[in-house]
């Protein structure tokens, strides 16, 4: 499938950036540890400090994202906790509101997450957020996790883009800076990518308070284009 358009592709992050965080952070630091040290008979203090040795071990490959990776690790099955939460899951205030206008406008909009492809598919199930992609694409597809410049190789190849006409919208520093590596110059993230967590006072790239702040972004550079 082609998707180059005048209109500039929009990239989007999923867990963090149109996501709340907070059900991540709810999984990974209290719900596993609980499940942990329930079937490995150690105490909470042992159980956390295990699991942060695990995560600090893998932390930005493509196995911290993999749920089958982690069951392999942990001896629970993780991605049976994740769909067992799942109405825990919430959109980011905005996201339906950015979207919509997104679609309205006949923008491309895709989705790269680092979710592997079956907390994705629970996800987007949970949240109806789907039908406004024209690419969903998870980084266990393509072998390489998005904080590496073959991730974004690999999304091109598949789906080609250019991305000097493109923005990118993630909560995690590395994978905008890999983004940036592969050319990518209108990059965003998020300021409080989780409900549960103060905002970030300062970050390497420009935060958007709310998704919908990414609007009179793209308006402007419209009105700017109209004009060169």
């Amino acid at each position: 499938m082609s998707n180059y358009s005048e209109k500039p592709t929009i990239i989007f992050d999923m867990d963090g950036t149109l996501l709340d965080l907070a059900y991540d952070d709810f999984i990974w630091n209290e719900l596993l540890p609980i499940r942990y040290a329930e079937l490995h008979q150690c105490s909470p203090e042992q159980s956390t400090q295990t699991l942060f040795n695990f995560y600090q071990q893998h932390n930005h490959t493509l196995k911290w994202y993999s749920s089958r990776f982690w069951t392999s690790q942990v001896g629970v099955d993780v991605l049976a906790m994740q769909i067992e939460q799942k109405h825990k899951v919430a959109k980011r205030a905005g996201c339906i509101a950015l979207l919509e206008y997104l679609k309205q406008h006949q923008y491309p909009i895709w989705l790269a997450t680092n979710a592997d492809t079956a907390g994705l598919a629970f996800k987007l199930e949970e949240t109806g957020l789907a039908a406004y992609f024209d690419v969903i694409i998870s980084s266990e597809t393509v072998g390489h996790a998005k904080e590496f410049n073959e991730f974004w190789q690999a999304l091109h190849e598949r789906h080609p883009f250019n991305p000097k006409h493109c923005y990118f919208i993630d909560d995690t520093e590395k994978v905008l800076k890999s983004a940036q590596g592969y050319g990518i110059d209108a990059l965003f993230s998020i300021r409080q990518p989780s409900s549960h967590k103060a905002p970030r006072d300062s970050f390497n790239y420009p935060m958007l308070d709310a998704l919908t702040d990414l609007i009179p972004i793209l308006q402007q550079a419209e009105e700017l284009k109209k004009y060169a």
